[in-house]
């Protein structure tokens, strides 16, 4: 799970204010479309199976492949190897204080927060809304993850089972279907880096165990 981040702002008075308008915001009821999952959404979809979803979505006017999406993150996050990628002149990249957590290690700090088009869907079954995405710096097999503040603004739904993410479109429902191959190659490619961190931490506990071996070494010799 990730969390942290701007999504309410990127101070404790922008989160109090936050917290202050849920309290007073009474909404009245909603038509909401019924968007459901059945055997049909199955076919396909290779099982059984515990991939997670991996999708294709469109940044500004770029196909990224390679986009987790997840209901445990609190934050829309893109890296900063994908963005190099991407022609985003006319959108500012506008800095931010607040930390992350949740992934591999220490709490991370962002290189900042850019706002720009997430399009999910292809011709008029489409959806297209203005994002805030928080640019990361760290190793990913992912170029996107798109957490719960994404789902929500699309109005979607989500199953990793079959494999897809629905949202509505006017009176219609829009689709995407998730990528197996996609996401087993991440997983492996994950869990690589995740040994890599690991390699890299015990070398560094070993260099401190050496360097505490010298020091009881040196210390009696001292003291005599």
């Amino acid at each position: 799970m990730i969390s942290g981040g701007c999504t309410y702002g990127d101070s404790n008075r922008a989160w109090k204010a936050r917290d202050m308008r849920d309290c007073l915001e009474v909404e009245g009821e909603r038509s909401e479309m019924v968007i459901s999952f059945g055997p049909d959404d199955l076919r396909g979809v290779n099982l059984p199976h515990n991939d997670a979803l991996v999708v294709q979505v469109r940044v500004v006017n770029y196909d990224v492949m390679r986009v987790f999406v997840n209901s445990g993150s609190f934050v829309k996050v893109i890296f900063k190897e994908a963005i190099m990628h991407i022609d985003f002149q006319g959108h500012r990249l506008e800095s931010v204080e607040t930390s992350l957590s949740g992934f591999a290690g220490p709490a991370v700090y962002p290189e900042g927060e850019i706002i720009l088009a997430l399009t999910l869907g292809t011709q008029e079954l489409r959806k297209i809304v203005m994002t805030i995405y928080i640019v990361v710096d760290v190793p990913s097999s992912y170029n996107i993850i798109l957490g719960r503040p994404a789902i929500n603004e699309l109005k979607a739904v989500t199953s990793t089972y079959h494999q897809k993410i629905k949202f509505p479109v006017g009176d219609q429902v829009g689709e995407v279907r998730g990528d197996q191959s996609s996401s087993r190659k991440c997983y492996v490619e994950t869990f690589r880096v995740d040994q890599k961190k690991t390699r890299g931490e015990e070398k560094g506990n070993d260099r401190i165990r050496e360097e505490e071996k010298v020091v009881k070494r040196e210390v009696p010799f001292v003291a005599e």
